[in-house]
């Protein structure tokens, strides 16, 4: 009986092992001849590369001179090109059009905004950025988008969902544009410890990857101030602790410092906005390890097109109010040694245009090279995902893009991406 039991076993071993000698057979191999290759782990520009794809990921790096090309593999030159891993946005609303904004916004059902997430998933991604953070969304609308995408149904990037940003009744994360009478609160809305743990877990429940909590007021509410705190320490610690036990990192809207102060004593991942950090808090980030994620493009669209584009008007005054001085302050984080990772707030302004944020941080003190870096190794880092996108490295995702020029020297080119690839398969090459 034994030995019956054995042969069935080994048979069962050598079928599979069939089945997978066959997979990688017939997994497609794909070179791409680089002409300058962005290094972004050893912040260097390579010359004359060969990138080899086996199926999603990439199986080697190195000299072209060397590089050893598997028979019938499908050859792709970029070498007048300079190639870099995707670029990953880590504050992205993909099913808010920025044309909504305001009042124009309630007459937008959840599903009608997950259908302004399909279109924006394919720009965003046709721009370069091959992942993204989706940090609030009606409906769970980034939630079924996310789905979909992984699912094949649409072109987009890899993405981590938030579902709704949690925050106080009347803050900046609930519904505050309808009268008394109708007695709307939103959906993310918590207050106090207990109930804060709760809504940690409902999101969770319904597919949230990462916790969106708003620590303070912001711009593009109706009836606060970007620079007041809303949730409390005690409140803020019981979503993190919830949060980081089930696994999930957390971001905090947070434009003032003392939310700030105390979004990153209560342990929170990452500083969406930092508008008005001080020098106290640049430090407290630093020895925290906390990232900042500043999104110093989108004053321009605010305030070149938000009355056309429905903002309210007391948001484009807080806008005049914040968006220089979030700069300023963006320098002075870089400076003093805070992390730092790339994010834009898409869907304020029009998707797509993530790039145009480059501009702004080489502007206010980094270098092209570090500004790459906050895109790719840095974001991947605090996506955690630095296993499997963030750089061209054997073993990742073959998320690759190219542009002309060498983004390395000017990271501006990166609004001229050209060659778009995620996980192997080439979504757009000019």
């Amino acid at each position: 009986m034994k030995l019956k039991h054995l042969l069935i076993s080994a048979t069962i071993l050598g079928a599979a092992a069939q089945v997978l000698a066959a997979d990688e057979v017939t997994a497609e191999v794909t070179v791409i001849r680089a002409g300058k290759l962005v290094d972004v782990v050893a912040g260097t520009v390579l010359k004359d590369q060969t990138i080899v794809i086996t199926g999603e990921r990439i199986t080697s790096v190195g000299p072209s001179a060397t590089a050893k090309v598997p028979a019938g593999a499908k050859v792709i030159d970029l070498s007048a090109q300079t190639v870099l891993p995707g670029l990953i946005d880590m504050h992205t609303h993909l099913t808010a059009d920025p044309f909504m904004s305001g009042y124009n916004s309630l007459g937008v059902s959840d599903t009608r905004a997950a259908l302004y997430g399909v279109r924006a998933a394919r720009k965003t991604l046709e721009a370069g950025f091959t992942s993204v953070r989706n940090v609030g969304a009606g409906g769970f609308g980034d939630v079924a988008l996310r789905d979909a995408i992984n699912a094949g149904d649409f072109i987009g990037p890899r993405m981590r969902t938030a579902g709704y940003a949690i925050g106080i009744k009347g803050g900046h994360c609930d519904e505050n544009l309808l009268p008394p009478e109708v007695n709307v609160t939103g959906r993310g809305v918590a207050d106090g410890p207990w109930e804060a743990r709760a809504k940690v877990r409902e999101m969770a429940k319904y597919g949230a990857d990462v916790i969106k909590i708003c620590a303070s007021g912001g711009v593009l509410s109706k009836g606060d101030e970007p620079g007041a705190q809303q949730y409390t320490l005690e409140e803020m610690q019981a979503i993190v602790g919830e949060a980081h036990k089930l696994g999930r990192k957390v971001a905090a809207h947070a434009h003032g410092t003392t939310a700030i102060h105390d979004a990153i004593l209560a342990g929170v991942d990452s500083i969406e906005h930092a508008s008005l950090i001080d020098d106290a808090n640049i430090k407290l980030a630093k020895e925290r390890g906390t990232y900042l994620v500043m999104d110093i493009y989108n004053d321009d669209f605010i305030l070149q097109e938000g009355e056309k584009a429905g903002m309210l008007p007391e948001s484009i005054e807080k806008e005049k109010v914040i968006g220089q001085l979030q700069r300023d302050n963006f320098r002075k984080a870089f400076q003093g040694g805070a992390k730092m990772a790339f994010g834009t707030d898409s869907g304020v302004y029009p998707h797509g245009d993530n790039a145009k944020q480059f501009y702004y941080m080489i502007k206010y003190g980094m270098t092209s090279m570090q500004a790459i870096q906050a895109a790719t190794i840095n974001a991947a880092d605090l996506l955690g995902w630095k296993d499997r996108v963030g750089s061209i490295s054997a073993g990742k995702y073959a998320d690759i893009i190219a542009a002309p020029g060498n983004p390395a020297d000017n990271a501006t080119e990166l609004t001229k991406v050209s060659f778009v690839m995620k996980g192997g398969a080439v979504i757009r090459q000019q």
